[in-house]
């Protein structure tokens, strides 16, 4: 019976339980009158009721595709490194399945890097195609970091493997790109294939700036990821430059 089943077994039913049996263990406990029990099956609920919430979120954040039903790949692009001091550019474009399923995808930015690295395996994963593109800090340099980021963008449209039939980009319009494109201001907090664009744009950028820091030690790029903060400045101004600075960028500081 129920009631012979210890409280902490129970408790740790409810901490290994998968989002979907959440009904089931409600079900099966909400009867047991142990006060104890019952603050579980009311941490189960609230899980629920989180859960719900975060699928019509999720409904909601595919407004834009929906939009669009007669396309049958829908590419969100975003990029990731346009303020850094060092490190490329790198932008993502991404083709999700219709009415897409994947929770917690969001503006890069407003997650955890734990939840993006989580995020990323199962974008990989479900994706119907992903893209990357790069514009080294050479590249920057030369052609300006708004130019570089085009370049970027158009790089990993290209590296899809699939012709999109429009483009759901975060906030720009990509030049010298022949699909139909659709400029979102917030585009990557207010589409899900622009959030998942940057979801792996960020991760693949963050990596390669924490090999950076291997390879160019002292200036905290695992942490800072080439952006300019105090201990980065502090940094460049006493070990001078490395070949991933943007020349253009550090000016001010040597």
């Amino acid at each position: 019976m129920t009631k012979e089943k210890r409280i902490g077994t129970i408790k740790e039913e409810l901490q290994a339980a998968e989002d979907t049996s959440l009904p089931f263990f409600i079900e099966e406990y909400e009867t047991d009158a142990r006060s104890g029990v019952q603050k579980l099956v009311e941490q189960a609920k609230k899980r629920l009721q989180k859960l719900e919430a975060e699928k019509k979120r999720i409904y909601a954040l595919q407004e834009y595709e929906r939009k669009y039903p007669d396309a049958a790949l829908i590419c969100g692009i975003d990029e990731v490194g346009r303020g850094p001091l060092a490190g490329p550019v790198v932008a993502g474009a991404v083709i999700l399945p219709k009415n897409c399923e994947i929770l917690y995808i969001n503006d890069s930015k407003k997650l955890s890097p734990a939840k993006r690295e989580e995020l990323y395996d199962v974008i990989m994963e479900q994706a119907i195609a992903v893209g990357l593109g790069q514009a080294s800090p050479q590249r920057i340099d030369e052609i300006n970091i708004l130019q570089a980021t085009y370049e970027a963008m158009r790089e990993a449209i290209n590296n899809l493997g699939v012709t999109p039939d429009i483009l759901l980009n975060d906030a720009v319009t990509i030049p010298q790109v022949e699909i139909p494109q659709v400029p979102i201001i917030k585009g990557d907090a207010k589409s899900i294939s622009i959030g998942a664009a940057s979801i792996v744009a960020k991760v693949t950028r963050d990596r390669m700036m924490v090999t950076y820091d291997s390879e160019y030690p002292g200036y905290g790029f695992a942490d800072n990821k080439g952006y300019g903060s105090a201990a980065h400045i502090a940094a460049l101004k006493e070990l001078g430059a490395t070949p991933i600075h943007r020349q253009t960028f550090i000016r001010n500081f040597l």
